[in-house]
């Protein structure tokens, strides 16, 4: 649950006003209905949301909005003077449009929420948004279609599932009858982890609430499924193949949907549900709001974008493509044969523990946590081939400490949701260079600091370049005692087979036992060859002449044997007959 700027200290009057502002909240001025309530709320209460870093003075309340920004200082003048200037606070709007320092000042009980998202929210310890949460939130209580570019670990789940529900609980009912529970907001992830990720982190947001919701995703038997959408459900959370079998099955109807949320749709496009997408905008009601989130803006998002969102709000939190600033990147040089051997040494030398390691490949990725089991170390794969029920006890045992290292694909490591990842490692670098901005997001989340490490060879240098150019900046290379390039180790001249050295001290360091067996390999091969020279035999020339087809390559034709013939009849001649003789 990382989804949110945790704090340490939850003041009480946080669910203070909720009871006053359980109403949905208008759709102009989310913070209409928390000024009216600040009037008729007692002054201590007014106090910490304008002013949280000062302690209550025994001062007046008007001097709190002295170390606060400007809204929050006309928000508290007003409260203080009548309820009559409550219509002119128009202010508190602003974080739509709030800037880089402002979301600091900006607590949860500031959107006028309701008392049970503010419960489960303090239940938690949250107090204060981050950037992504503080700008969404308002724009989608206003109704606005919103594409969002925020990196992982911002929080975005919580920047649109809250308002979600928020506007959902005008419906929200505790009646057993499936009916009143139709379908009414939609969240459409690429993988099964990121779809379980965000499906709870509604519920633990929602658990105060009549308002059900499900996820449903492939690789799972249906049966289980089924019976809970047939129960009914308002919120759904689905990978897009797994939705469609339900659709063809009628387990499913979303014909009331109102709202259409696509997480990481960027992976999505990248993994081939365009056509699943479009299908499913086409089973949807042509009136609903849609919110579309993703890392990367690039042109094939733009143009989705473009296909089913109405005049959107733009929220970014960072620039498009951009990297995190905490997280520390470095990529070592080093030849494909030592790559495994680079990330075991890596791993020990740093005492690395909650490490993911991201291969290209499924059997890349198995064979790479082979190797580091056979070194000593906790490591698990994950991948497609993996169940389901595979995949989520690596993942259990990952979070659980059991497990140091999680080697994993792309696709299955896309939307894991693990707080405290000190480092990620890119055993691969990827082949799409919009995958490496989503590898290094992993870490350095919520404000914490990571290390993002690659590792590439010769064949990989267009990749890096790529990589570079879409994040717009240089990755520092390093250089480790013994992982030399390929050009400063010892190598073999191709045609002789004669080795030559390079450069002064190759095959130093760590990797010297590695290089031991290739060298008393090819001692012995030399020991085995014949000293002096070598030795021609004589060939002899009928071996040069050219291909000739000899006679007897084209068959004779063989006599055939005349068919018996009768002999001829002799004939009278005429006028006289046969001649005597």
């Amino acid at each position: 649950m990382s989804e949110l700027q945790n704090t340490s200290a939850v003041p009480a009057p946080v669910t203070a006003p909720a009871p006053e502002t359980a109403p949905l909240p208008d759709n102009t001025q989310p913070g209409d209905t928390l000024a009216a309530v600040a009037v008729e709320a007692q002054p201590d209460n007014a106090a910490p949301a304008a002013a949280p870093p000062a302690a209550p003075p025994p001062a007046p309340v008007a001097e709190a909005p002295v170390a606060v920004a400007a809204p929050a200082e006309t928000v508290a003048a007003v409260a203080v003077a009548s309820a009559a200037a409550a219509p002119v606070v128009a202010a508190p709007a602003a974080p739509a449009d709030v800037p880089a320092a402002a979301p600091a000042q900006v607590r949860f009980s500031d959107f006028g929420l309701s008392s049970d998202i503010q419960r489960a929210l303090t239940a938690q310890g949250y107090v204060h948004p981050t950037p992504i949460q503080a700008q969404a939130i308002p724009v989608v209580l206003k109704g606005r279609d919103v594409m969002g570019a925020a990196q992982t670990g911002t929080g975005k789940t919580a920047g649109f599932s809250l308002p979600i529900i928020q506007l959902l609980l005008a419906h929200a009912n505790s009646s057993m009858s499936p009916a009143r529970h139709p379908v009414r907001a939609l969240i459409l992830t690429p993988t099964r982890e990121l779809a379980v990720q965000v499906a709870e982190n509604v519920q633990a947001y929602s658990q105060f609430t009549p308002l059900r919701a499900c996820v449903v995703f492939g690789g799972m038997d249906m049966k289980p499924q089924t019976e809970t959408l047939r129960r009914g459900v308002e919120i759904v959370i689905a990978t897009p193949g797994r939705l469609l079998d339900h659709v063809e099955q009628k387990n499913i109807s979303l014909a009331q949907v109102q709202m259409l949320v696509m997480d990481e749709a960027d992976r999505m496009l990248d993994m081939g549900f365009l056509p699943d997408l479009q299908r499913i905008i086409n089973l949807l009601p042509k009136q609903r709001q849609n919110l579309m989130f993703s890392a990367t803006f690039s042109p094939e998002i733009k143009k989705l974008a473009n296909s089913f969102l109405t005049d959107p709000v733009t929220i970014e939190v960072a620039r498009s493509n951009a990297t995190a600033d905490r997280v520390t990147q470095v990529v070592y040089k080093v030849q494909e044969d030592y790559k495994r051997d680079l990330v075991a040494h890596l791993l020990r030398q740093r005492e690395l523990k909650q490490v993911i390691v991201f291969s290209n490949t499924k059997i890349g990725a198995s064979r790479l946590a082979r190797s580091l089991e056979q070194e000593g170390m906790k490591a698990s794969a994950i991948h497609g081939d993996k169940t389901q029920q595979e995949r989520m006890a690596a993942l259990e045992a990952f979070k659980k400490g059991e497990i140091d290292i999680l080697v994993a694909t792309d696709v299955a490591a896309r939307g894991l949701d693990i707080s405290d990842l000190p480092c990620v490692i890119n055993y691969d670098l990827p082949y799409n260079a919009e995958d490496y901005v989503h590898r290094i997001g992993r870490t350095g989340r919520a404000g914490a600091s990571g290390d993002a490490i690659s590792i590439y060879s010769d064949k990989d240098e267009r990749l890096l370049v790529d990589i570079e150019k879409l994040i717009k900046q240089t990755i520092p290379r390093g250089d480790l005692a013994g992982f030399a390039p390929p050009s400063s180790r010892v190598g073999r001249d191709d045609r002789h087979g004669e080795r030559r050295a390079t450069s002064a001290g190759a095959g130093a360091g760590p990797r010297r036992e590695f290089e031991a067996r290739g060298e008393r390999g090819e001692q012995r091969s030399a020991d085995r060859r014949p000293s002096g020279p070598v030795r021609r035999e004589k060939v002899d020339p009928w071996f040069l002449k050219p291909y000739e087809p000899s006679k007897s390559s084209t068959p004779a034709q063989s006599a055939q044997p005349l068919a018996p013939t009768k002999p001829k009849r002799q004939l009278a001649a005429l006028l006289g007959g046969l001649r005597k003789i």
